[in-house]
């Protein structure tokens, strides 16, 4: 039973011990791993993506999840994500920019998702190959440069949408992404069942990041890469096969001012 109330805010100790930790996290899963917890009053891209259960869409969904939660429901909601999900690159995906990226570079990256072959192959293959989640997102990362038109590859808004390899960069968007795919519960989709969730990266974000230093899972300072993997390493330590089952919940905690 539940011994945590989740609709006010919480008093957390200065200094929470690893078993309180455990019992809130484990708790605040529970609580946030419903599909009523993505809604019009609490809106996730991930609520778009389970629409269409396919891996193009979460990647199109997952890649442009910044900024403002409403305009990035808004914008997903305005592309043609049915035809991305039965690849018709020749489709106009939207009508409209989205921030950093202008309205050609949008269609050249759906030009570019359609008609890339088998993303879940081409990650599986480096991850396998290196034991790193790190190695499957570049390869993706990669192939997405190499397909995309030559007067696009240099461009500033794709590079911010797709990002550099080996950057230090935390790739909050790539590892959200690899969370709804590989993760199978009442909101992670599971599509991609032959990589394992022990092996996923915490997709560190600010929200994730600051509670993350309040609760002491985080003590670097940068919110970059290395804090993203220490916050893995600690949440390991709670659950060594499904580390990254908490990321929803803490990034909810902080989202709706719990802590």
């Amino acid at each position: 039973m539940a011994t945590i109330n989740f609709s006010k805010p919480l008093t957390i100790p200065k200094n929470p011990s690893k078993k309180f930790l455990y019992t809130l996290l484990e708790e605040a899963y529970c609580y946030f791993n419903a599909p009523c917890r993505i809604s019009e009053s609490q809106l996730d891209p991930l609520g778009i993506a389970r629409d269409y259960q396919e891996e193009r869409v979460a990647i199109f969904c997952a890649l442009f999840a910044y900024g403002n939660v409403r305009a990035m429901i808004k914008f997903l909601k305005s592309c043609d994500l049915a035809a991305l999900k039965k690849r018709e690159s020749q489709k106009i995906c939207t009508h409209k920019p989205y921030r950093f990226q202008t309205q050609s570079e949008i269609q050249a990256f759906f030009k570019t998702l359609c008609e890339i072959q088998n993303p879940h192959t081409l990650f599986l293959d480096s991850y396998l190959q290196s034991c790193s989640i790190l190695a499957g997102i570049q390869a993706l990362q990669k192939a997405f440069y190499q397909h995309l038109p030559q007067s696009f590859r240099h461009s500033k808004g794709l590079i911010f949408l797709i990002g550099k390899p080996h950057s230090a960069s935390p790739l909050k968007r790539w590892n959200m992404l690899l969370r709804w795919l590989v993760r199978k519960d009442k909101l992670d989709m599971g599509l991609w069942q032959d990589i394992s969730p022990s092996d996923l990266i915490l997709p560190l974000d600010t929200h994730t990041f600051k509670i993350s230093q309040r609760l002491g899972i985080i003590t670097r300072k940068t919110y970059d890469l290395k804090s993203a993997l220490e916050a893995t390493h600690f949440l390991k330590s709670l659950d060594p096969k499904d580390p990254i089952k908490y990321d929803f919940a803490l990034y909810r905690m902080s989202q709706l001012k719990l802590l």
